[in-house]
This record gives structure tokens, C-alpha cells and sequence, in this order.
């Protein structure tokens, strides 16, 4: 893969509000200890009344920008991940581009639930393939929260909100604003993978096309997350690893070659499990679903930003990513600093 683009400006943001597992406690009797057992969660970060996931993307396009030194303005291209937009039309993308105060680019939203980080820098990348100058802002923000059924705990303890995003950027882009320390990392390469034959583990599905409702229709369980939790959780971690085997492999890399490990951050048991086959220590590992719990196509950027942050992730790492959500969809990338 021709290295086409460059990533910087690490921003990401997460509501004020939590819910951590004595709350869940209450309602549903699951105990602290038989959640982080379970998942590896103790807390999550949830939408108040009033706030939203484009109020979420701001806030970590703001910080996207002031990491990068550049300046809204400089923005070509919004690509939005998510699958909890704030409306079906309009866009998340054109929403945030209004708070953002910037008009006549192109704005879209991507829906590939938690691998939609990763296929947004396919998309990207593509982008400033084909426009060297453009600076795309990607960013992704859910708002699972919303679409939690809090009567099957089986999945309302796995998710939170979160937003994450960065700008991506040809090798030599230029900007006045740019700070000489900003950290760049160069997209070296992504696989992505999809099988819509095994959508129905994990989908929400009331309210559209295939399901829809009628005024005054009672909401009904298929507009919250259904997940078959065990077979999500065996192909997650085979699909993880097979991806990430396949792109060091083509890239003629072992995974003694990586300096940190960044996966979605979906259930510490998946987590390790795919660390252990790809043989990488927990010092490699970057976790911090422990307090943010699943927040989809956020959970990378999210934890791209926290690393970058915490000096886990600095100039001169090869970065290792990888995701998989509903769909089912997958993916992994090469970022090297």
C-alpha cells in the first residue's frame, strides 16, 4: 500500500455523566465483581438529558485541532463514524460542520458500528489520495446509552458514550498553523473485511426500513442492541487476530515489530484473548475499557487520543489497531509515528 496520508491532532472527548456497575447493581442485581469478571468494566460515560453525539464530536474535533495547531477553516472533508447519529437526516457530518461553524465542504456520515474508525481511514485516505492538499477531519461518536435495553443487562453493562477524532493529511500539507511537535502518524496500511450473513448477532434494527413504525406504535426490543454474546465474542477474537496476522504478514512484520497494540476496547476478556494469540505482553497492550466500557467506532480514536496523551504512543512506534463490530465488519491498521 502506497503511503498516501499522515494522521495527527489526537482529540477526543466523553460526557460529564457516568454509570458505574453499583448502579447496574441496583436495577438488575449483577454484582461489581461479576461485571469486571465478566467484561473488564467499571465504569462508562453516558449522554445527559439535553446533550448529544455531535456535542460529543465538537468537543473532540476541538481538541483534534489544537493538538494538530490548525484551525477549523483548514478542513476539507468530514467524514462522521458512527451508527447513533443525532437524526436520520441530517447528518451527523453536516450537523457538526454547522457547530464547527464551516460551510461548503463535503460532509458524510459511515456506518460500520465499531470497526467505523478504521473504514473511515480507508476513506481517508482515498480522499487525500485523490486531493494531496485536502485536510479530512475523522471522527466517530456514539451514543450506545441510547440504545441500551436496561432490561437485558447482558448488553446494557457492555456500552458507553465517547467521541473521538484526527486529521487526516497528505505528507506535505501545508499549513501556517501547525505546531513543530505535533505528532504524525503515517497510515501505512489498513485491511477491512465485512459479512452480512451474520448481521443478526448484533443489530439494532426497529425504526427503519426492514422494521418500521407507525405514529403511536409502542417502542418495542428491536430498537435497542440484541447481541448473541457468545458467538460474537468467538468470532471477534478469531476474525481480530486472522486480520491482524494477515497485515503484518504482508507487511512483512511480526508482531515483535510493534511497540503498542491498540484494539477496540470492546470486553477485556476479547482483548486478551486476541493479545494472547498474537503474542503481544500486556505492556504492549493499551486498554482503557475500564472506564469508558464499548463505545463503538469511538473506541479507537478514543484510545488513540488517551495514548498519545499518557506518552504511550510517540515518535518513532509502529502502532497496531484492529476492531470488529456489527455487520459484522472488521478491520486493521499499520500507523507508524
Amino acid at each position: 500500500m502506497s503511503i498516501h496520508s499522515h494522521m495527527s491532532g489526537f482529540g477526543y472527548a466523553v460526557p460529564l455523566k457516568t454509570l458505574s456497575n453499583a448502579d447496574f447493581a441496583a436495577a438488575s442485581g449483577l454484582t461489581d465483581e461479576w461485571i469486571v469478571s465478566r467484561t473488564g468494566i467499571s465504569c462508562r460515560h453516558i449522554l445527559d438529558k439535553g446533550e448529544t453525539g455531535t456535542d460529543m464530536a465538537l468537543a473532540a474535533t476541538r481538541g483534534a485541532l489544537e493538538n494538530a495547531g490548525r484551525t477549523a477553516e483548514e478542513i476539507t472533508h468530514i467524514v462522521y463514524a458512527t451508527c447513533t447519529p443525532d437524526a436520520c437526516c441530517p447528518s451527523a457530518a453536516c450537523t457538526l460542520a454547522e457547530k464547527l461553524h464551516i460551510k461548503g465542504r463535503m460532509a458524510v456520515d459511515i456506518n460500520a458500528a465499531c470497526a467505523g474508525f478504521l473504514n473511515g481511514m480507508e476513506i481517508a485516505d482515498a480522499l487525500v489520495a485523490r486531493t494531496p492538499s485536502a485536510c479530512v477531519l475523522l471522527v466517530a461518536a456514539e451514543s450506545l446509552s441510547h440504545r441500551c435495553n436496561h432490561a437485558d443487562p447482558g448488553t446494557a453493562v457492555l456500552f458507553g458514550d465517547g467521541a473521538g477524532a484526527v486529521l487526516i493529511t497528505g505528507a506535505q500539507t501545508p499549513s501556517p498553523t501547525v505546531r513543530p511537535d505535533a505528532l504524525h502518524g503515517a497510515i501505512t496500511d489498513l485491511l477491512l473485511g465485512s459479512d452480512g450473513g451474520k448481521g443478526e448477532l448484533l443489530l439494532i434494527s426497529g425504526g427503519f426500513s426492514a422494521s418500521p413504525y407507525a405514529l403511536g406504535d409502542v417502542v418495542g426490543p428491536d430498537y435497542f442492541i440484541r447481541m448473541n454474546g457468545g458467538l460474537v465474542f468467538k468470532h471477534a477474537v478469531r476474525t481480530m487476530t486472522a486480520c491482524c496476522q494477515a497485515l503484518l504478514e504482508r507487511n512483512g512484520m511480526t508482531p515483535e515489530d510493534i511497540d503498542c497494540f491498540v484494539p477496540h476496547q470492546a470486553n477485556l476478556r476479547i482483548i486478551e484473548a486476541v493479545g494472547e494469540r498474537l503474542g503481544f505482553g500486556v505492556d504492549k497492550v493499551f486498554l482503557n475499557v475500564q472506564k469508558y466500557g464499548n463505545t463503538s467506532a469511538a473506541s479507537i480514536p478514543l484510545a488513540l487520543g488517551e495514548a498519545v496523551q499518557q506518552g504511550r504512543i510517540r515518535k518513532g512506534m509502529r502502532v497496531l489497531v484492529t476492531s470488529f463490530g456489527g455487520g459484522l465488519t472488521w478491520g486493521s491498521g499499520l500507523i507508524t509515528f
